[in-house]
């Protein structure tokens, strides 16, 4: 199993961030809003822990989309 993160940067919105995480990550406006202030006060934070695939699938959506929007944001994988 391996953990996502979100790793927090100076351009990427608040509200970017919360919608990642609902749409991409599944989670509901109260934790997408809590997972965002943890990451943006700690640098980085947990998104959820996958198989492998899913886990780098669901990094890639979030990169993806990002780009998308002009935003430098990075997630990475860690072994659970």
């Amino acid at each position: 199993m391996y953990s996502v993160f979100l790793l927090n940067d100076d351009y990427t919105t608040m509200e970017f961030v919360v919608h990642v995480l609902q749409t991409v990550f599944h989670k509901s406006p109260t934790d997408a809003n809590r997972i965002m202030l943890h990451v943006h006060f700690k640098g980085k934070g947990v998104c959820g822990t996958y198989p492998y695939e899913v886990a780098e699938t669901k990094a890639s959506k979030a990169h993806a989309m990002a780009r998308v929007e002009g935003f430098p944001l990075r997630a990475e994988l860690k072994l659970a």
